[in-house]
This record gives C-alpha cells, sequence and structure tokens, in this order.
C-alpha cells in the first residue's frame, strides 16, 4: 500500500522525544527540501520552470541564502526576475477597467493580483505541503489499522496548537463517527495535558528569575523556553 512508505517516518517521530512529532516531520521535511533545491535539481528544466513561477517566501529564501550554493541561488533568481519582469510588463499595459465612464477605484489591477499571488507562493513550501499531507493521512491510517500506534499517540508529549488544530480538523474527514469520537477524546487529552505541562514549567522558569527562588531547584523548566516555542509556533528549536 502507498501509505506504507510513510509510516517510517511518521512511527520514528511518535518514538522522538519530542513536543510535537509533526513538527519534528515538518524540521525533516524543510531540511530534506532545501537539500533538494540546492542541489543538482535547480539545473533541471521542470525544476528552474517551477521557481521561475514560484520563487521562495522570506523564510525560505533567507535558508537559501545561508546555504553554501550561492551561485546555484543567483541563477534561480535571474531567471525567476526574467520572468517577473516579462509578465509584469505585459501586465502593467492593461488599461484600467471603467464602469459607466468612470475608473473602478476598488478592482484589483492585473499588476497587484499577479504580485500578490507570487508573494503567497514558495516552491519549497509547496514541496513540503505535499509530503505532509500524506503524513497526515498516514497518522489516520495508522490508527485504523494499528493499535499499537494507539499507544504512541496517547503516550507522547502532545502536539502544538497549530499541529492539533489539523489533526483535530482531518479527523472527520479520515474517520467513521465511532472512531472519531475515540480519537478527538485522546486527542485532545494529550493536547492539553502536555501544554498544561510545558506552561507550568515555563511558569517555573520565570519564577526562577525572582530572587525568592534562587535557590529553589529549576526542576524540568532550563529548556521550557524552546520547548513552550514548539507548542506555541511549531517549529524546532535546536540548542
Amino acid at each position: 500500500m502507498a501509505e506504507q512508505l510513510y509510516t517510517i517516518p511518521v512511527n520514528d517521530a511518535f518514538d522522538a522525544d519530542c513536543e510535537c512529532p509533526l513538527c519534528l516531520l515538518a524540521r525533516d521535511l524543510e531540511v530534506n527540501a532545501v537539500e533538494y533545491t540546492m542541489g543538482p535539481s535547480y539545473m533541471e528544466d521542470d525544476n528552474r520552470a517551477m521557481t521561475d513561477k514560484l520563487w521562495f517566501c522570506s523564510h525560505h529564501a533567507k535558508i537559501l541564502y545561508h546555504e553554501k550554493n550561492r551561485l546555484g541561488l543567483a541563477l534561480m533568481m535571474q531567471t525567476h526576475n526574467d520572468k517577473v519582469i516579462k509578465d509584469l510588463k505585459k501586465l502593467s499595459e492593461t488599461k484600467p477597467k471603467k464602469t459607466g465612464g468612470l475608473l473602478n477605484k476598488s478592482a484589483e489591477s492585473p499588476v497587484g493580483a499577479y504580485i500578490k499571488e507570487l508573494e503567497n507562493s514558495c516552491f519549497i513550501c509547496q514541496r513540503m505541503e505535499k509530503t505532509s499531507a500524506r503524513y497526515i493521512d498516514t497518522i489516520f491510517h495508522l490508527w485504523k489499522k494499528d493499535k499499537e500506534f494507539h499507544e504512541k499517540f496517547k503516550n507522547c508529549k502532545g502536539f502544538c496548537t497549530y499541529h492539533y488544530g489539523i489533526l483535530y480538523d482531518n479527523a472527520v474527514l479520515k474517520l467513521g463517527k465511532e472512531a472519531y469520537i475515540e480519537f478527538l477524546n485522546i486527542l485532545n487529552d494529550v493536547y492539553f495535558k502536555n501544554m498544561e505541562r510545558v506552561n507550568e514549567d515555563v511558569s517555573w522558569f520565570i519564577d526562577k528569575f525572582d530572587y525568592r527562588y534562587k535557590n529553589e531547584p529549576w526542576k524540568n523548566s532550563k529548556d521550557a523556553l524552546p520547548r513552550g516555542l514548539t507548542k506555541t509556533n511549531h517549529m524546532i528549536i535546536e540548542e
């Protein structure tokens, strides 16, 4: 089955000691997508056509800039900008629309629409999203087929708020009524229990800056801030 191709990374993520298995999967996807983008593939016609069209979001453009292959980035930028210049020159020649002899000032221009679409596109984000969707499908496939996965799910350290929402909303689409209710009860329990755990650690981290608690142990709060940022900003912070 096609789903089995994705069970290994999903199981590995749920076995890992992290605050959100889906954030861990996303981080690995991003690393792989960046390596793919800046590897020999950037010279392939199909990929170059896609980077010309989509380019990169600000976040990923910054990551690519700090990679070793700046020549590759420059080559992609040149052909992307060639396309943008050509497209915008053509669109900028379009005359504004009139309604009843007056300019329709509320209408979005072709230039504005093109730039808005460009600002919301990214070759790396798109590549990540396709596999992320398959990972979500795999989680529900495992939930339906693998009772051992139920235990992994129950015993993980929970999820960030962003991925909790994705699992919550996808459950009704992927599961039957009884399985949906069971999944939702467990998901809510795992999410809230672990959010409260991390927030208590953050609270104690704050208290440790109060002179009254100077001589008290740190407990589990020394790394509370990066773990808390995983929960709130759906990202893995490497120390």
